[in-house]
C-alpha cells in the first residue's frame, strides 16, 4: 500500500478512505446508497463493485448489526477497500471479496455463494462507453462505463446481484434515470420495486433515480417521494444530515 495515499474524511468524519487520487472519487451517490438501505439491517450485506469501499464501509457505519462484503474486481483498487477496511476497525465484520462479479464462477472461487447476502447494494458504471468518450485514466474507465447491451451489461450485473441475494432479500441500487428501460426489464419479475427520483433542485428533473427491489415478491410499482439534494446553493437539511451520516432514507 502506498503510504503517501492520504486517507480522506467521509461521512461527516465518521470514516477515513484511501482513494487513488487520480481514479475514481467516492461521494454523494456512495453516501446516498448507504443511507437508502434499511435502518435496522442484519445478516449479510455486500457492496458489489465496492470500489475504495465507500458505499459499504458507510452503510457498515450505520448499521452496527451487519455483516459486510465489499466486492470488488480491480486489484489496485481492492488493495485500496482492504485498507479502508482495517483503517476503519472493520476486520472482525468485514471482508474484501475480490472477484469478477459477471462471473459465478469468479464469485465462487472468492468465497461468494449465491443466495448468501441478505442485502445488496451496488453502484453500477453509469457511462455506455460505445456512447460517450471516457476519461483516459483506466480506473476511472472501469468504474464509470458499461455497455448497454451485449454481454457484461447493466441487465447481467443486476442478475448477478440478485443471484447473490437470498428469497426475500433487498437490492439497493443507484443509477441514471435513463437507465430506467433497462433496470426495470432486469428486475421486472424477480421483485417488488420501488423507485425514489433524486433532483439536484426541487425545479429540475431528476438526475439520480434510486432504486430497492426485493427479491421474489410481487407487487405493484411504487414511486416514493423525491429528494431534493440542494436548496439555495447549499444542501438541503436532508442531504446534509445524510452526508454527515445522522440521518437515513426511509421509504
Amino acid at each position: 500500500m502506498d503510504e503517501a495515499i492520504a486517507a480522506d474524511l467521509f461521512l461527516g468524519g465518521q470514516l477515513h478512505l484511501r482513494q487513488s487520487p487520480h481514479g475514481h472519487r467516492a461521494g454523494t451517490d456512495a453516501v446516498l446508497l448507504a443511507a437508502a438501505a434499511p435502518r435496522d439491517g442484519m445478516g449479510m450485506a455486500l457492496d458489489i463493485g465496492a470500489g475504495v469501499g465507500a458505499a459499504g464501509l458507510a452503510l457498515a457505519r450505520l448499521r452496527p448489526r451487519l455483516r459486510f462484503g465489499l466486492v470488488e474486481n480491480d486489484p489496485e483498487t481492492a488493495a485500496l477497500a482492504r485498507e479502508n477496511l482495517r483503517l476503519n476497525g472493520f476486520e472482525d465484520r468485514g471482508e474484501l471479496y475480490e472477484a469478477d462479479v459477471l462471473s459465478a464462477a469468479s464469485r465462487q472461487a472468492a468465497g461468494l455463494a449465491d443466495g448468501s447476502a441478505a442485502l445488496v447494494i451496488t453502484n453500477p458504471p453509469f457511462l455506455d462507453p460505445a456512447r460517450v468518450r471516457l476519461s483516459p485514466d483506466p480506473g476511472k474507465r472501469a468504474a464509470h462505463a458499461m455497455p448497454a447491451a451485449g454481454p457484461g451489461a447493466l441487465a447481467d450485473w443486476l442478475a448477478a446481484c440478485l443471484a447473490l441475494l437470498g428469497d426475500g432479500g433487498l437490492l439497493i441500487l443507484i443509477h441514471r434515470p435513463e437507465a430506467l428501460p433497462v433496470i426495470l426489464a432486469a428486475l421486472d419479475g424477480h421483485a417488488a420495486l420501488t423507485l425514489m427520483p433524486v433532483l439536484p433542485r426541487a425545479d429540475r428533473a431528476a438526475t439520480r433515480i434510486l432504486v430497492r427491489a426485493q427479491k421474489g415478491r410481487r407487487a405493484p410499482l411504487t414511486i416514493a417521494p423525491s429528494l431534493v439534494l440542494h436548496d439555495g446553493g447549499r444542501f438541503s437539511p436532508q442531504a446534509e444530515a445524510l452526508h454527515r451520516g445522522t440521518a437515513l432514507i426511509d421509504w
